[in-house]
């Protein structure tokens, strides 16, 4: 695994964009969701689990590990953009691999193709125990559009 205090970070001035961005999204405030990283094409985002945001089972509701993963690979690409540039999903595709426990889960999205206006990110989620042991609860791919402008 990563260090994730060794993972490049991404300008000031991109991180704040994010946050910025992050702090208007009403769907991350009410999961509970918070950035804890910013690099350039990378971004992490981590979901306490309580019950909030369980299925019948006691696991993470797949509705939340998705959210938090398509938001991950959203911003992602985002930091690779420049300010007059914003980002909506086109699709993407997740595998949930196998139910999502932990203390929280941690998603993470990554560049793997930045283009003038598409970009695919992949899309990883780890159920993440109070230990810090973490296993792959889910993974996907995700195609995003640039859009010009505040995005209506």
């Amino acid at each position: 695994m990563e260090d994730e205090t060794q993972q490049e970070q991404a300008s000031p001035a991109v991180q704040k964009r994010v946050r910025d961005s992050f702090d208007r999204q009403g769907l991350m405030a009410h999961l509970g969701a918070r950035l804890t990283h910013i690099g350039p094409g990378r971004v992490h985002i981590v979901l306490p689990a309580r019950p909030e945001v369980a299925q019948q089972h006691g696991y993470v509701h797949a509705g939340a590990t998705s959210a938090i993963a398509d938001s991950a690979g959203g911003y992602a690409a985002l930091t690779l953009f420049n300010e007059d540039s914003e980002v909506l999903t086109v699709e993407y595709k997740i595998n949930l691999l196998t139910p999502a426990a932990g203390t929280h889960l941690e998603a993470v999205g990554t560049v793997l193709k930045s283009g003038r206006t598409l970009t695919v990110c992949q899309l990883e989620v780890y159920g993440v125990q109070g230990d810090g042991e973490r296993k792959l609860v889910a993974n996907g791919q995700q195609t995003l559009i640039r859009v010009t402008g505040p995005a209506e």
